[in-house]
């Protein structure tokens, strides 16, 4: 199992209608930046990851489980563009922000430090248990 970071800007997408879609989840449609894409495509059924709130919180506030492969998004006919389904798992006890994470040293390397804009990105297994540890999450 592989851990990926989630971007979404809350006044369009947030924490509350991913919980809403339930087990049937929901289309990562949108992307349109090709890492962001080929790390899609690099995703597998039952990877994990974090649910990011950018804009003004810039926060971890969930987790979220892959539930679907890469496929045709279903909001452009462009066939370059692919996403996966993702689904709901866990609320955060508390947000864990950009500025936390930044200020911890185990997480210097994290991608989210180093390039923020990237809306879909890979979670080292270590970044992965130290956030969760800081969100008060399972995992």
């Amino acid at each position: 199992m592989r851990h990926w970071l989630f971007k979404s800007e809350p006044s369009v997408w947030g924490w509350s209608d991913q919980v809403a879609k339930g087990d049937a989840g929901e289309e990562w449609n949108g992307v349109r930046n090709y890492q962001a894409r080929n790390f899609m495509r690099e995703m597998a059924v039952g990877d994990r990851g974090f649910f990011y709130h950018s804009q003004k919180e810039k926060a971890v506030v969930g987790t979220v489980e892959v539930i679907a492969e890469a496929h045709p998004d279903s909001t452009t006919d462009d066939p370059r563009w692919e996403c996966v389904d993702i689904k709901a798992l866990e609320v955060a006890r508390g947000p864990v922000t950009l500025e936390m994470i930044k200020a911890d040293p185990r997480l210097s390397e994290m991608v989210l430090v180093r390039n923020s804009r990237l809306s879909v990105q890979p979670v080292t297994a270590e970044e992965w248990r130290i956030v969760c540890e800081m969100a008060g999450v399972s995992g």
